[in-house]
Protein backbone atom coordinates (compact mmCIF):
# COMPACT_ATOMS: atom_id res chain seq x y z
CA UNK A 1 0.00 0.00 0.00
CA UNK A 2 1.19 3.64 -1.13
CA UNK A 3 1.66 5.50 2.16
CA UNK A 4 3.20 9.06 2.13
CA UNK A 5 6.98 10.29 3.83
CA UNK A 6 6.18 11.91 6.19
CA UNK A 7 10.07 12.15 7.97
CA UNK A 8 13.18 10.85 8.94
CA UNK A 9 15.32 9.70 11.41
CA UNK A 10 18.83 7.66 11.55
CA UNK A 11 19.02 4.20 12.83
CA UNK A 12 21.56 2.37 15.02
CA UNK A 13 23.64 1.78 12.41
CA UNK A 14 23.52 5.17 10.89
CA UNK A 15 21.37 4.34 7.51
CA UNK A 16 18.52 6.54 6.99
CA UNK A 17 14.64 5.36 7.81
CA UNK A 18 11.74 6.75 6.17
CA UNK A 19 9.01 7.75 9.02
CA UNK A 20 5.65 6.90 6.86
CA UNK A 21 2.28 8.32 7.34
CA UNK A 22 0.69 4.95 8.50
CA UNK A 23 3.43 4.88 11.59
CA UNK A 24 5.31 2.44 9.77
CA UNK A 25 9.12 2.84 8.95
CA UNK A 26 11.31 1.92 6.22
CA UNK A 27 14.90 1.87 5.14
CA UNK A 28 15.74 4.43 2.09
CA UNK A 29 19.71 3.39 2.17
CA UNK A 30 21.46 4.20 -0.44
CA UNK A 31 23.96 0.99 -1.54
CA UNK A 32 24.82 1.95 -5.15
CA UNK A 33 23.89 0.04 -7.64
CA UNK A 34 21.55 -1.94 -5.50
CA UNK A 35 20.26 0.90 -4.81
CA UNK A 36 19.91 4.40 -5.79
CA UNK A 37 18.62 7.37 -3.42
CA UNK A 38 21.38 9.60 -3.57
CA UNK A 39 18.42 11.92 -2.00
CA UNK A 40 19.17 10.45 1.15
CA UNK A 41 22.42 12.02 1.78
CA UNK A 42 21.70 15.69 2.20
CA UNK A 43 18.77 17.70 4.70
CA UNK A 44 17.54 19.51 1.15
CA UNK A 45 17.16 16.10 -1.04
CA UNK A 46 15.28 14.55 2.34
CA UNK A 47 13.13 17.59 2.42
CA UNK A 48 12.13 17.38 -1.32
CA UNK A 49 10.93 13.93 -1.26
CA UNK A 50 8.27 14.46 1.76
CA UNK A 51 4.68 13.52 1.34
CA UNK A 52 6.27 11.55 -1.90
CA UNK A 53 4.84 7.49 -1.26
CA UNK A 54 6.57 4.34 -0.75
CA UNK A 55 4.92 1.30 -0.74
CA UNK A 56 4.52 -0.32 2.82
CA UNK A 57 4.69 -3.73 2.32
CA UNK A 58 3.89 -4.02 6.47
CA UNK A 59 0.69 -2.32 5.69
CA UNK A 60 -0.10 -5.09 3.22
CA UNK A 61 0.52 -7.43 6.30
CA UNK A 62 -1.79 -5.46 8.59
CA UNK A 63 1.56 -5.24 11.12
CA UNK A 64 1.64 -3.34 13.86
CA UNK A 65 2.66 -0.25 13.97
CA UNK A 66 6.66 0.81 14.57
CA UNK A 67 8.00 2.45 17.61
CA UNK A 68 9.53 5.85 16.85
Amino acid sequence: MEQPITGFHVDEEGHWVAELACGHNQHTRHDPPWQNRPWTQSAEGRAGVLGQCLNCLKCDQAAPKDRP
